[in-house]
């Protein structure tokens, strides 16, 4: 969570722009009603050119909210692949965070969105840890909601959707203003979901276990890629509903996410886990070992810049 760093141009509706110069009308459909879908990916820095990791799938993903949402994206999944690598080239960046934004704009208003036209960012630019500095070697404490998980009937996790991160941003503010780094939302039924921006995993006797899709979470490519990774280190993974003592009784706790990418937890409600745990440090240690290129059999997903 930090300031954007400005760089020099963001690619809209098949054009390089100047940074300054890529805005909207303040009366966009999206920024009244929330109409408006979005993606989180990250470029690495590798030993040869940087790369971008699980591209083309974070931008399939993009084109598939919209059209969920009856918002069809004017662009196809290799276009827009296509476009986020040019808006690394232009800027000249060695790794980034990569934010696609499709959006309804400006030319209707009211709640039915199907009037407004459909505009399309690629933004770029440096960031670091998205929780400190140090989570991703200490880990971060977190707390569990008051505020429950958006219903999967209302605006399901399926869709990433601008909307949908009001819920987040609630329950964020409460955790860190009640001294915590994050929050872990419960779905509708009580059972744990995900965190405020992130997919959330525990380890206890040696088995791996998330939340599954059917408890209306976000069908996370960070989250899918650490189960690949789990599963091919000869690991068994559950994907599976949770309470929340079971957070407390675990023997490891991590989340994952473009931002978050594999966060330890080291408390939660203030139950001490513990320091970040064998198997989580080296689900991490593979991770970045793939996402920098350095482990050739996961080279397809990424995308050289």
């Amino acid at each position: 969570m930090a300031a954007i760093t400005e760089v020099d141009y963001i690619w809209k509706n098949g054009k390089l722009l100047p940074w300054a110069e890529a805005t909207t009308h303040v009366l966009a459909h999206a920024l009244h009603y929330g109409t408006a879908v979005f993606e989180g990916i990250r470029c690495y820095k590798t030993d040869s050119s940087p790369a971008v990791f699980r591209l083309r799938e974070h931008m399939q993903r993009l084109v598939d909210s919209g059209r969920m949402i009856m918002m069809e994206v004017p662009y196809s999944a290799d276009e827009l692949t296509e476009a986020a690598l040019q808006t690394i080239r232009a800027n000249q960046l060695e790794e980034c965070y990569i934010r696609p934004l499709a959006y309804r704009g400006y030319g209707a208003i009211g709640v039915n969105p199907t009037a407004a036209p459909v505009d399309v960012i690629i933004a770029v630019w440096p960031w670091g840890d998205y929780l400190g500095d140090a989570a991703i070697k200490e880990g971060v404490s977190v707390a569990i909601s008051s505020w429950r998980q958006r219903s999967i009937n209302a605006l399901p996790g399926a869709v990433k959707s601008s909307a949908s991160y009001l819920n987040s941003g609630l329950a964020n503010i409460e955790a860190v203003g009640h001294g915590y780094a994050e929050a872990v939302l419960l779905n509708e039924n009580g059972m744990v979901a995900e965190g405020s921006g992130e997919n959330i995993f525990i380890v206890k006797r040696g088995v791996i276990s998330t939340p599954p899709l059917s408890d209306g979470i976000l069908e996370g490519l960070t989250r899918d890629s650490i189960i690949q990774i789990a599963r091919d280190l000869g690991y068994q993974v559950q994907e599976r509903s949770m309470a929340r003592t079971e957070l407390y009784s675990a023997d490891e706790v991590f989340f994952t996410g473009t931002a978050a990418e594999l966060t330890p937890i080291n408390s939660v409600d203030k139950r001490q886990i513990g320091p970040p745990g064998p198997i989580t440090l080296e689900l991490q240690a593979r991770f970045f070992d793939i996402a920098k290129g350095r482990v050739p059999e996961y080279e397809h997903w990424l995308d050289r810049v």
